[in-house]
């Protein structure tokens, strides 16, 4: 055996020594739990054969079988929690076998160089990582098989609802000696960003992942851990009763004891399954996993700022960008000029992506790009009269501008509620003293010279406004065949529903909303006045273009106005850029 296979061997028998670790969690606890039947066995056993007779012996019989009937059947509500709570599931985007065959063929061929078995179904994550995750917990079994069996893991319904639990094999509870292959989950830039060979050594440790996985110790010891935690979970959850609180705290108590119990081994069978798997993928495309790694890492770094400088003021518009996906080549070929990264750039670009695996590339996009919007801002699961794709063509427009003038009219909006007029300005017959005008002069007049007081009142005003009207436009969830035909027959998303929020910034604060403000009020004038124009930078999402060029030199006239109410600076600005600050301008 060469040297990789013996690490390998000593990683899965760690594996599986820390396995029936967990699992000896499990029997100590139903030890524990039958202890006093064993002592209403002994003590009765002993009065049977004439031993152990007398008042007080009959009565600590009765005593004990009684706290021994009361202890199992507490036992059996604990166990039969642990064993129906559903453990969350990943929010994916299921890919169909019709959808994607190239895709299918391509991890059966990696898994059979492997010797290990193909993972029963692959789904989609709209981020940049990839797992194998286990669907077989019994929890999911019954939620499917309530709901109808299906065939193959890649025909789902066409009319399931989004976000619903369950496994591609409903209704099919696996034997315990031959569990199902765990679901491949892929993050979604990969497949635009990377190559198919850069993909294929990316994704060889991840498929190597199920050779242990298939070990029944292994996977039982997981399911015992997932179905703890999925307890603990529902034990904490703020909708239920009084009553089945009550009993759920108890429930979460001892699954959190046995958590805690079985912590550390579960974290060493998992690290012993990872250096297994990754030891059985040394064999395939070794070298080229090392250059996909820097691509792993470039593509983190292009999916973060498309998310949060490009998709996320489309969210807050209810505009969702449909092609996601590709945008994130955009940015990473972008990010690639700007560091100088782009050296065997355009060689590379010529290799087949490893979106051609697709059959409709544009359809998946599009499906990993509103369960993206879900996911981090928290929109709905399907199109509406007020959230609606967007494509990039017309982000500029529909998004950029739309946006900055949503904010200017908030901005004045705010000023008309205190009370702020327009300045009077000597020879201009469109300043009127006595009427309020959405004009940039009366923004800068009423910050310049007051100082940090008359910015923290705007600040706070237009703060909430903001919390006002946000919670006012809240979008009604659609019903479950609006949900479905988003995402058309070859597709279906799973995952914990309500699916988890995971806001990508910290909410902002009321100095820079009035930032954002201000400079929106800007935009709005030099385009309105000076000829510019809105863009999109797939770095920095929306952008002032002046003779076709970026500005990037506004953001400190706009802080200078903001922070020290010194409007100098960005006067200077206006008047070296021709933008008119005495004109109104055009509102939402």
């Amino acid at each position: 055996m060469s040297g990789s296979g013996v690490v390998e061997e000593i990683g899965a028998q760690g594996a599986r020594v820390r396995a029936l670790a967990v699992l000896r969690v499990r029997g100590r606890a139903a030890g524990i739990a039958l202890l006093p039947t064993a002592a209403a066995v002994v003590l009765f056993a002993a009065g049977a054969t004439g031993r152990l007779t007398g008042g007080s012996w009959d009565a600590a019989r009765w005593i004990v079988s009684s706290v021994a009937v009361v202890v199992l059947l507490c036992a059996a509500a604990v166990a039969a929690v642990i064993a129906r709570a559903r453990p969350a599931l990943s929010p994916t985007v299921e890919i169909a076998e019709s959808s994607a065959p190239d895709l299918y063929r391509l991890v059966r061929e990696l898994a059979e160089r492997l010797d290990v078995p193909a993972p029963s179904s692959i789904a989609l994550t709209p981020d940049c990582d990839s797992w194998l995750e286990d669907r077989t917990h019994p929890a999911h079994a019954l939620a499917d098989a309530s709901a109808g069996p299906t065939d193959p893991p890649a025909a789902d319904t066409p009319g399931t609802p989004a976000g619903t639990h369950g496994t591609p094999a409903a209704g099919r509870r696996a034997a315990p000696a031959a569990p199902a292959a765990p679901v491949l989950v892929i993050g979604s830039p990969f497949l635009w960003w990377m190559r198919v060979a850069e993909l294929r050594a990316v994704l060889a440790p991840v498929v190597a992942g199920t050779g242990p996985a298939s070990q029944p110790d292994i996977a039982a010891a997981r399911r015992f851990v997932r179905g703890l935690d999925a307890a603990v979970a529902l034990a904490a959850r703020e909708d239920l009763g009084l009553i089945r609180r009550a009993a759920l705290a108890v429930v979460g108590g001892v699954a959190r004891l046995m958590l805690r119990a079985c912590a550390e081994h579960a974290a060493l069978m998992e690290r012993g399954v990872a250096s297994a798997a990754s030891e059985r993928a040394q064999s395939v495309d070794y070298g080229l996993r090392i250059v996909a790694q820097e691509q792993v890492g470039l593509a983190y770094a292009g999916w973060d700022r498309l998310l949060t400088r490009v998709a996320l003021p489309a969210w807050r518009m209810g505009r969702w960008p449909s092609r996601l996906d590709v945008g994130v080549v955009s940015a990473l070929t972008e990010l690639s000029r700007r560091d100088r990264l782009a050296e065997g750039f355009a060689s590379r670009l010529g290799e087949r992506p490893a979106c051609d695996l697709l059959e409709e590339p544009g359809v998946v996009d599009e499906a990993a790009s509103l369960l993206a919007a879900r996911l981090f801002h928290g929109g709905p699961a399907a199109s509406g009269p007020d959230w609606s794709p967007v494509d990039w063509q017309q982000y500029p427009e529909e998004v950029v501008d739309r946006k900055w003038r949503t904010e200017a009219a908030r901005l004045h909006r705010v000023l008309d509620g205190m009370g702020v007029r327009s300045p009077a300005r000597p020879g201009d017959p469109t300043a009127d003293a006595a009427v309020p005008g959405p004009t940039l002069d009366r923004v800068m007049d009423h910050l310049a010279g007051r100082g940090e007081e008359a910015g923290d009142i705007l600040a706070a005003a237009i703060s909430a406004e903001v919390v006002r009207e946000e919670a006012e436009a809240v979008p009604q969830a659609p019903s479950a065949p609006q949900a479905a035909e988003t995402t058309g027959d070859a597709l279906a998303l799973r995952g914990s529903d309500p699916l988890p929020l995971f806001p990508l910034m910290p909410p902002r604060t009321g100095r820079e909303l009035l930032a954002d403000h201000i400079t929106a009020m800007v935009c709005c004038a030099a385009v309105d006045t000076a000829g510019a124009a809105p863009g999109l930078d797939w770095l920095d999402g929306p952008a002032l273009l002046m003779d076709g060029r970026r500005r990037t030199d506004l953001a400190g006239g706009v802080l200078s106005l903001v922070e020290d109410g010194d409007g100098e600076p960005l006067r200077q600005w206006l008047a070296a850029t021709g933008v008119r600050a005495e004109k109104p301008v055009r509102l939402v």
